[in-house]
């Protein structure tokens, strides 16, 4: 019986790769994005149902939700929109914060406890939630970034143990760098003339040398249709060789020791 998942943030980066992996395994694909009527690829596929979500609009969250589950038996759903501000803390307004709560925490929140009924009903359904290696460990310039995802981390790992008596999973991804458009596309950077020293040593991170070396976004994408059909009981999983190395190098030195280390490498 054919499987169906439902993706948020699925026009660019990973949200389009992972669409693209549940396609070519016979899933069918419902793909969400901002404007859905600017996508030139997903479009042409059978078995792919784009639809319009702003994960930032509660009213529009829980409309297409309501529809999709009239629709369809929903499997999966991977809880995937967000982007990234980047800047030190004095560099970023309210609005800039608030924004990015909205988009990666509260986005996943709302699309997460919209689909719980079905799910709990169904008794089977997975969530599938994208934080990052700075949801795993801090980073300077990334603070309400790594807020958003450490939070998603935890809300997560809560509600797993909240749904299990239901038969439903949660899992976590947990990428690293990815050779994505992420850096131009889905950030958003403050600038501090007192930072400026900062911003530039953390700023190498993103030039075209690094970039190369971090993992491709289909490689990720496969880890997500791994979590999703590997039946294991398993939270959390770290996707691309930086992420692994950083997060194994926490877990064996400990976090305090790797808080540290990151905190003499930009004691200038």
């Amino acid at each position: 019986m054919q499987k169906t998942i439902f993706i948020t943030g699925a026009s660019t980066g990973l949200g389009k790769a992972t669409a693209k992996i549940f396609h070519s395994n016979c899933w069918q694909v419902i793909a969400t994005m901002r404007n859905p009527e600017k996508e030139t690829e997903l479009n042409q596929l059978d078995n792919v149902v784009l639809l319009p979500l702003d994960v930032t609009n509660p009213d529009q969250i829980l409309e297409t939700i309501k529809n999709v589950t009239g629709k369809y038996s929903v499997d999966v759903v991977l809880n995937n929109a967000g982007y990234g501000l980047i800047g030190a803390l004095e560099s970023l307004t309210d609005q800039q914060i608030l924004r990015q709560i909205e988009t990666n925490l509260m986005g996943v929140i709302r699309v997460s406890k919209a689909f719980t009924p079905h799910f709990r009903e169904n008794k089977k359904g997975l969530f599938l939630n994208i934080t990052s290696t700075f949801g795993l460990m801090g980073f300077p310039t990334c603070s309400v970034y790594s807020a958003t995802k450490f939070a998603v981390d935890g809300f997560s790992e809560s509600i797993a143990s909240e749904l299990v008596q239901f038969g439903v999973q949660v899992k976590i991804i947990a990428p690293g760098g990815m050779q994505t458009d992420f850096a131009v596309r889905s950030m958003e950077v403050g600038q501090h003339e007192a930072y400026e020293k900062l911003t530039a040593e953390v700023s190498k991170g993103y030039s075209a040398e690094q970039l190369a070396s971090y993992t491709k976004v289909e490689d990720v994408a496969q880890i997500v249709y791994e979590a999703a059909t590997d039946n294991k009981n398993q939270l959390r999983y770290v996707a691309g060789n930086d992420a692994n190395a950083l997060y194994d190098e926490r877990i064996k030195s400990g976090a305090e020791a790797q808080v540290q280390n990151m905190k003499s490498m930009f004691s200038f």
